[in-house]
């Protein structure tokens, strides 16, 4: 039986291995950023960016997933912009979604002027971190995050005012 004991013990550690993960992390991407509004401070208003975001969401597990609880921070040029709430996404199984957000982002003296460059149309990096909640039915409801959900670079057309 001597011959046997290392293919014994081969087996006895590859049965201890990690088994491949069941469940794969859904994947948040931003498909796009549109500065759509600039605005001057008046009277009892802050200065105020208007931005809207195309948010890919993606479920690459053979089972539906619902997306929820996405809390995420919009970070542009390094300077912490605005926050980003989603409502409940419903994805099938293998399947994507695109939602929309839209958001308010004060004016600062620290993003004045990478909002101004975009508006000329130059290229700001960007980056989205957050966390969110995975419905996953009978397997459970785990929570993902805090990390970077997404980032790159944002470039769009000059607005015409600059």
């Amino acid at each position: 039986m001597r011959p046997y004991g290392p293919l014994a013990l081969a087996l006895l550690l590859a049965s201890c291995a990690p088994v491949t993960q069941i469940v794969q992390v859904p994947q948040i991407e931003v498909e796009g950023i549109r500065l759509i509004s600039l605005s001057l401070p008046a009277a009892g208003r802050a200065a105020e960016a208007g931005l809207t975001l195309a948010l890919k969401v993606t479920n690459p597990n053979p089972v539906p997933v619902r997306v929820a609880n996405v809390a995420a921070e919009l970070v542009i040029e390094g300077e912490k912009v605005g926050d980003i709430v989603l409502p409940n996404v419903d994805l099938p199984a293998r399947g994507q979604r695109t939602q929309q957000a839209s958001l308010q982002v004060p004016v600062t003296l620290g993003t004045v002027g990478t909002l101004i460059r975009v508006a000329r149309g130059e290229e700001v990096s960007y980056r989205l971190d957050g966390t969110f909640t995975a419905d996953l039915g009978a397997l459970g409801r785990p929570t993902f995050g805090p990390f970077t959900l997404s980032q790159g670079v944002w470039k769009q057309p000059a607005l015409r005012v600059f």
